[in-house]
């Protein structure tokens, strides 16, 4: 994922100084397309929920002390209970503080080394009130049954990219939900999140 990371930086880059130089050629704006999309919709360190073989994704950003990620969550769940060709991305954005950072390395890795794992821990993780700490995010591994885990540098990798991914297609705080083509600040209601859904399986069976 080093390269991805790197390549994306400079994608920053150069997104922030065409501004103020000549704009992309076609050509280059594709492969930068292509890019963006490989890392939202195909990163194997980016956690998985719902269709293995998925007619539409979402791609959600999400942070654990986020209150309003903890609103969303369950929706999100619920849309690929109801919709089985849906599937969620899981894209760690930690914005609030350092245990922000310690709670979506700890998902990150436990889904890398134990996926099976992944979804009882994140659902502690998001059950929590409030701000996590070193403590809570331990006893949401326990209550989960997740296997204990040594951070290692991938998980700060991940983070690393979802943050320049985030920047590049205009997420400015989460959470935020890319569904299809179209992106979703905030907490959005059941019923607005299922709209959008249906919407964008319908055009996507009838490709």
């Amino acid at each position: 994922m080093k390269f991805l990371i790197i390549l994306l930086f400079s994608l920053f880059s150069l997104s922030s100084a065409a501004k103020e130089a000549a704009p992309f050629t076609p050509e280059q704006e594709k492969q930068i397309e292509a890019l963006i999309h490989e890392a939202l919709f195909n990163d194997p360190a980016s956690p998985r929920i719902g269709a293995k073989q998925a007619k539409l994704t979402l791609v959600n950003f999400t942070d654990y002390n986020c209150p309003y990620c903890k609103q969303l969550d369950p929706l999100l769940e619920k849309i690929v209970m109801k919709y089985p060709d849906v599937v969620v991305i899981v894209k760690p954005l930690p914005f609030k503080g350092e245990s922000s950072v310690l709670s979506a390395r700890t998902a990150l890795t436990t889904w890398r080394e134990h996926p099976q794992q992944f979804l009882a821990l994140h659902e502690k993780l998001m059950q929590k009130k409030g701000y996590h700490t070193d403590v809570s995010i331990k006893q949401a591994q326990e209550k989960a049954g997740a296997s204990p885990v040594t951070l290692d540098e991938k998980s700060n990798e991940t983070l690393s990219t979802n943050l320049q991914l985030a920047r590049l297609v205009g997420v400015q705080g989460t959470p935020a939900t890319i569904v299809g083509d179209e992106l979703l600040p905030g907490a959005v209601s059941w019923e607005v999140l299922e709209e959008v859904v249906k919407e964008k399986l319908a055009v996507a069976n009838d490709q």
